[in-house]
């Protein structure tokens, strides 16, 4: 048995195959070891109890997560799934890896991940040539949920968002300036707290200052994440993630406005990942 998990800071979707059969598949907590601590990850992943039947079973384990770009973090991750998988020979990479296997399979081409967090890659059907910098949700994710999140919620505060909206949101959140300090600075999954706000902007995009907001968040991940690359506009331009799947219309805009190709979006890596690994 196969057991994949596609594990982003929000949420992690899992997956267990045994031959070319879906035995069973669940959605879990999310983490980051860039933010969540060893004490915490092994928290989430026990208190999971659809994989226990199957823990003798499962012979090999591919682990695809955010913050796993780092030989510390996919040490920390391979060692925690060791204790409970033991029969399992463990594989961990970063969820870059996860969205050219889902998008791309073995072509060639860019592929970005626009979610909770954001990133790219220049891609050559097997090996990643070139990968963004990602600063992680307070200097960078351009483009990402929590970056859309953090725009909303300044704009708030500081009074730029339209009255109109600007009711609606103190309506939905009941935000406080204490809440919002604590919530941020004080506990963990701050990226998640501030990619929760991107809801309301889905809800609200045919909004003036919705698409303005999205729009130039999309200009400034393109700027960083994709024209970086040399001929980037001789290829299409894939992504994975909740943001570039619902809010695709603003995105193809942003790109179309640069002269890229909007390529393949897929919501859930997983998918993507079932069929990759069905085939390999």
């Amino acid at each position: 048995m196969k057991l994949i998990v596609d594990c982003g800071s929000t949420k992690a979707d899992w997956v267990i195959l045994e031959k070319e059969k879906v035995v069973v598949s669940f959605q879990s907590e999310g983490f980051n070891p860039n933010y969540t601590d060893r004490d915490s990850i092994l928290s989430i992943i026990l208190n999971e109890a659809s994989y226990r039947t199957y823990i003798q079973e499962i012979t090999e384990v591919f682990f695809y997560g955010s913050g796993c770009g780092n030989e510390k973090n996919c040490s920390l991750i391979k060692n925690i799934f060791s204790l409970i998988f033991i029969n399992a020979k463990i594989e961990v990479t970063h969820d870059m890896m996860a969205a050219c296997h889902a998008v791309l399979g073995k072509n060639k081409g860019i592929v970005c991940i626009l979610g909770t967090g954001s990133n790219s890659c220049l891609y050559d059907g097997k090996e990643i040539l070139y990968k963004a910098t990602s600063l992680g949700y307070i200097l960078g994710d351009e483009g990402s949920g929590s970056y859309i999140g953090k725009k909303l919620v300044r704009d708030y505060f500081y009074k730029k968002m339209p009255d109109d909206l600007s009711s609606k949101f103190e309506q939905d959140h009941e935000l406080n300036i204490n809440t919002l300090i604590d919530n941020i600075y004080h506990k963990n999954q701050a990226s998640r707290y501030l990619a929760d706000f991107t809801k309301f902007a889905f809800n609200n995009q045919s909004h003036d200052y919705i698409k303005e907001v999205c729009l130039n968040s999309f200009d400034e991940f393109i700027e960083y994440f994709v024209l970086k690359y040399e001929n980037s506009k001789d290829y299409e331009v894939g992504f994975v993630g909740s943001v570039a799947y619902y809010f695709k219309d603003i995105l193809n805009q942003s790109l179309e406005n640069k002269g890229l190709k909007l390529g393949k979006v897929v919501k859930n890596p997983i998918d993507g990942l079932i069929e990759y690994h069905y085939l390999s």
